[in-house]
């Protein structure tokens, strides 16, 4: 089939981007983008020229700002495809919690307001920002089914939901799952094994 243009994650951070953009390279969907500060001042300068020859030198798009700006990515680049990560919502905040913390960042003040760059103390707004967003999404494609795949983590994402949108064959290998967290507590355990056994 006839590889598709572009393609762009459009799931909030912490829903399984990295896994995406993992997948998409065994796919041969390369270059995958990587978020500058510089793009996200384009952006909120409404100067999308500056965004469309960004994205010109890539294929592949995960991560922010991306779920952001997924419909006027749809205008500016037909024929490409969607994927929208998800994951249980009490599992997406307490990760995002646990990941950022208290940090603040110009991205998360742009996402979820000048006041809420850092999830503790701002869990209700990111839950309400979070929920809309996949609704929305949802809402935009609902008539093209065709240019999006739901990737449900929660459900157990899987190849053919994503290559059945993509037009691409199933790979051979499992999907992949770099959910590095989750390796830090297996290595972990590992390590308490092994001193362990060592001690005995």
């Amino acid at each position: 089939m006839q590889k598709v243009m572009k393609v762009f994650g459009i799931g909030f951070h912490k829903t399984g981007t990295s896994s995406l953009g993992e997948a998409l390279r065994i796919l041969g969907v390369a270059p995958i983008a990587n978020y500058t500060p510089e793009l996200l001042q384009s952006i909120e300068a409404e100067d999308f020229e500056t965004v469309r020859e960004y994205c010109s030198g890539f294929q592949g798009f995960e991560d922010n700002p991306w779920p952001i700006i997924y419909q006027q990515m749809d205008k500016m680049f037909p024929g490409s495809k969607f994927v929208l990560t998800i994951r249980d919502s009490d599992a997406w905040i307490q990760s995002i919690t646990k990941h950022f913390g208290s940090e603040q960042t110009e991205m998360r003040r742009w996402i979820y307001g000048a006041q809420h760059g850092a999830p503790v103390g701002s869990e209700n707004i990111y839950r309400q920002r979070y929920d809309r967003h996949n609704e929305e999404v949802l809402d935009y494609f609902s008539d093209r089914p065709n240019d999006l795949a739901v990737l449900n983590w929660t459900e157990g994402a899987s190849w053919q939901k994503l290559c059945d949108v993509l037009g691409m064959a199933v790979p051979q290998q499992p999907f992949p799952h770099t959910n590095r967290a989750e390796q830090r507590t297996l290595l972990g355990r590992l390590k308490t094994r092994f001193r362990t056994d060592i001690g005995k």
